[in-house]
């Protein structure tokens, strides 16, 4: 659960503090044409699949050494 708590604790302040950023008043060309929303949609998915990648290892690891314990 506390693993939990804290991943969660970690990408809100990841969402947060984008809104704490200095944002200029002219638009830059990324965010004019729109491709900045699928720059953050690829960086979004890839850190989603790094977390959903971590959890999984960790769960493996701990079947693994509950196993070792038993032997």
């Amino acid at each position: 659960m506390t693993k939990l708590k804290y991943c969660l604790l970690l990408l809100t302040s990841f969402l947060l503090s984008s809104q704490l950023m200095a944002q200029d008043t002219d638009q830059g060309l990324m965010r004019s044409n729109g491709k900045i929303f699928v720059v953050m949609a690829v960086v979004l998915t890839i850190l989603a699949g790094l977390f959903a990648y971590l959890i999984s290892l960790d769960k493996k690891i701990a079947r693994l050494e509950k196993e070792g314990f038993k032997k």
